[in-house]
């Protein structure tokens, strides 16, 4: 290849001398190549001088893969070319100019071929019809493949022929037995051809037996079921080949999700047991089967069967738990065993019969009493019994077995010292033993309790598997030959605890720049986690997120240091050893100012309302009294001189009016118009008359020229022949005061007249002043 390079390179050469410009590039453009296969690029450097090198996707070549032809010319040898794309570029070492280039992808063959003659229909025999091969193929290119199969057989190279072509990596041919391409007599050898419009491989040739690749069809099954276990047998349909086959089958249980496979040899009759069955359950079994050193034949249609009943495999392990006595010391018994599966086929019966414990109770008769399917109630007395249970099948005798119940009262050991723990959703109980020998332990468990599991064990610990997510009240208790020990029971025992219970913000009561925030906890679950504590988080829209964390027993918080006018939001996390539950974000309002400054407000305001209002009425009652205030009629009041300052000393201004020697018509008249007939004697109403009037609203005037008050009143009324005249006249309706002027009085029937012209002409020489006074000084009764 080399030197058919180099004569390339010397025509490109001949081809350019004599042309006067300088060309520069770089051939072959566009290669294809195959993955591992050696590259040569010839870059002519005409336009340039100096020297070149070489680039692989931007990424420079050691110069010792180039070889300079001459100045012109330089090639480029790779070894193993293995990139799927690559672009290989020349450039000059003096300015880095790009020369030329070119891109070179590669392709690969096809490889590992297989191919198998095969039988159209599976039950069908005689020679197979189909012949398909598939192979493997790295696609590098997006163009269009095809692929043809090519066959001959290895004596005759030269008998090559083309069975089939396809666009995809596997082909099929059909009758190449009856065309005479393949006979059972000769080895062949196939090849596979891939084709595209720039480039065509061939795959490594593949020799083979056609007896090595004949795939015989899928044997027929026969089971029979016994009560023990499965007879397969395997029968093929129109064929004598020397072959082995397997078998493969599995319970239709929950507990069984793999296949169990056995071998099946030529020696075995083509019949295979199936033993250690579980009775009443439905097994799924196939087979295939092959030539030596051929492929498998498909896996057989699968047959179901459902097996029998084995009577060993019945296990009762009877069971019962015993209620608290009523008044009259009778007991209910729940009586419980291992059910007989449903699947099985035939009519049951349970029957329990009870019996006194102690050989010397006599006289009671116990009737059998028919139970279900797994569970039955009885009653018994105070007395220790022994509960029977008989099981038939179809009339005859399946299992039996039995069960104690003490006496009430009755001393039994029991285990001591009883533990549970949690492990990935199962529950480990450990406990010590009595100090009595005992035959085994018996655990019962419940988590609602109606419905009873239970299992037996010889040790002093067990574990539970496929519980429920819900606590269980768990029972261990020791059996021994003949009795059984009283239970020792672990209360409210989860096989998981999961996460804590919802939380719910219920209230957010927001002040200017607090809020209190409570919340709850609701346990949707029994087994929720214990919480440990509460973080509350907090914040504005655009502000930093804030928390705060307060423990279990804490169900509110106050949150300082808020802006007033603000909206918040909130949520509060409950986080436990097991997990954690959020609630649901919450938004609230700042106030604009403290609630409790406009409280305080409105208690004041109220209280000073109250005040005024108060205030208020007080004085308007005060006033009311005060307008209804009886006031003094001046008519019906006398008049007295105001005592001079000798006789202020130790005397009361108001003494005059109580002198014994004064007329009872010279004291005031408490509102009455009219004079009783006691002062008839001294006063004539009808012939008084106002001779002058003297101001009532005159003070006391003392005596200018001594220096002394005006002379007492006593002086007035020295002799008892002075007297005041009641002003009687028509004047009086216009004038209510009393005249201070001198008016004699006519005596009536002889009497002495009241001097009242001395009386008044005494007052001006000692200028007498009149007052008017209130009725309140005086006793209203003393005039009546």
């Amino acid at each position: 290849m080399y030197s058919l390079l180099v004569i390339y390179i010397l025509i490109l050469t001949s081809m350019c001398e004599g042309q006067h410009e300088k060309i520069c590039n770089v051939v072959p453009k566009d290669q294809y190549v195959e993955v591992g296969s050696d590259v040569e690029i010839v870059c002519q450097s005409s336009c340039v001088h100096g020297k070149i090198f070489w680039t692989l996707n931007n990424i420079p070549i050691d110069e010792r893969w180039s070889n300079i032809i001459n100045s012109s010319h330089t090639v480029l040898s790779l070894r193993n070319f293995t990139h799927r794309t690559a672009t290989l570029q020349c450039h000059s070492v003096d300015t880095h100019q790009v020369l030329g280039g070119t891109t070179i992808r590669t392709y690969s063959k096809p490889s590992k071929i297989s191919c198998i003659w095969h039988y159209k229909n599976t039950t069908a025999g005689g020679i197979p019809e189909l012949f398909t091969c598939i192979w493997e193929h790295q696609m590098n290119t997006s163009m269009k493949i095809n692929y043809t199969v090519l066959l001959w057989a290895s004596s005759s190279p030269d008998s090559q022929s083309e069975i089939c072509s396809s666009y995809v990596k596997t082909c099929t041919t059909k009758n190449v037995h009856s065309l005479g391409k393949i006979i059972l007599v000769n080895n062949y050898t196939v090849t596979v051809r891939a084709k595209t419009a720039a480039w065509e491989v061939y795959a490594n040739p593949e020799e083979f037996n056609p007896w090595h690749i004949l795939k015989i069809t899928s044997p027929n099954l026969d089971v029979t079921v016994f009560p023990d276990y499965l007879l397969v047998e395997l029968s093929q349909s129109r064929t004598t080949f020397w072959h082995h086959c397997e078998v493969k089958y599995k319970a239709n249980n929950e507990m069984t999700r793999a296949w169990v496979l056995k071998t099946v040899y030529p020696e075995d009759n083509n019949i295979v047991i199936i033993e250690n069955v579980e009775s009443c359950i439905n097994y799924t079994i196939s087979a295939h089967c092959a030539l030596d050193k051929a492929p498998w034949s498909d896996w057989s249609p699968a047959k179901t069967v459902l097996t029998k009943l084995n009577k060993n495999d019945v296990k009762l392990c009877l069971w019962r738990k015993i209620a608290k006595p009523d008044k009259n010391g009778v007991r209910k018994v729940h009586v419980m065993w291992m059910e007989i599966p449903s699947a099985c086929q035939g009519t049951f019966n349970y029957t329990i019969k009870q019996t006194a414990y102690r050989e010397y109770v006599h006289g009671v008769n116990y009737k059998d009493t028919r139970c279900g399917n797994s569970t039955c109630d009885v009653e018994v007395n105070q007395d220790a019994h022994r509960l029977n249970l008989t099981v038939f099948h179809n009339e005859d005798l399946l299992a039996e077995d039995s069960v104690y119940v003490p006496a009430i009262g009755e001393s039994l050991p029991q285990v001591t010292d009883m533990q549970t723990s949690t492990l990935d959703g199962v529950i480990l109980v450990s406990w010590k033993a009595p100090v009595q020998p005992v035959s085994g332990y018996m655990i019962d468990w419940t988590h609602n309790g109606n419905q009873y599991y239970w299992k037996k064990s010889k040790y002093t610990n067990v574990t539970l598997f496929d519980l429920l997510h819900k606590p269980y009240n768990i029972t261990v208790s020791p059996l021994f030959e003949d009795k059984t020990g009283h239970g020792t029971q672990a209360l409210h025992v989860c096989s998981r605890v999961g996460d804590p219970g919802n939380v719910t913000i219920i209230d957010v009561q927001a002040k200017d720049k607090s809020a209190l925030v409570s919340w709850n906890i609701k346990s949707q679950e029994a087994c929720s986690g214990v919480i440990v504590n509460y973080v509350i988080f907090y914040g504005t829209q655009n502000g930093p997120q804030l928390n705060v964390t307060v423990d279990h027993t804490k169900q509110e918080i106050s949150l300082k240091g808020l802006n007033p006018s603000t909206q918040y939001s909130v949520y509060v996390k409950a986080i436990a050893l097991t997990g954690t539950t959020e609630s649901s974000e919450r938004l609230f309002n700042t106030k604009q100012f403290d609630p409790m400054l406009i409280t305080e407000l409105i208690v004041c305001g109220s209280i000073i309302i109250f005040l005024v209002l108060s205030l208020g009425l007080y004085c308007a009652i005060q006033w009311k009294k005060f307008k209804e205030k009886p006031v003094p009629n001046p008519g019906l009041s006398s008049v007295a001189l105001w005592p001079s300052a000798n006789h202020q000393k130790g005397t009361s201004p108001f003494q005059p009016f109580s002198t014994p020697s004064e007329s009872l018509c010279e004291r005031v008249y408490m509102g009455h118009t009219a004079l009783t007939t006691d002062c008839d004697p001294y006063l004539n109403p009808a012939n008084d008359q106002m001779e002058e009037y003297a101001d009532p609203a005159v003070i006391p005037v003392v005596d200018v020229q001594n220096e002394r008050p005006v002379e007492s009143v006593e002086t007035l009324y020295q002799s008892p022949g002075d007297s005041t005249a009641l002003l009687c006249s028509d004047n009086s309706l216009l004038n209510p005061y009393r005249s201070q002027s001198s008016v004699e009085i006519p005596t009536l029937k002889g009497t002495k007249q009241c001097k009242r012209q001395r009386v008044v002409k005494q007052q001006d020489k000692t200028g007498p002043v009149t007052v008017y006074v209130t009725l309140d000084m005086f006793e209203q009764d003393q005039c009546r």
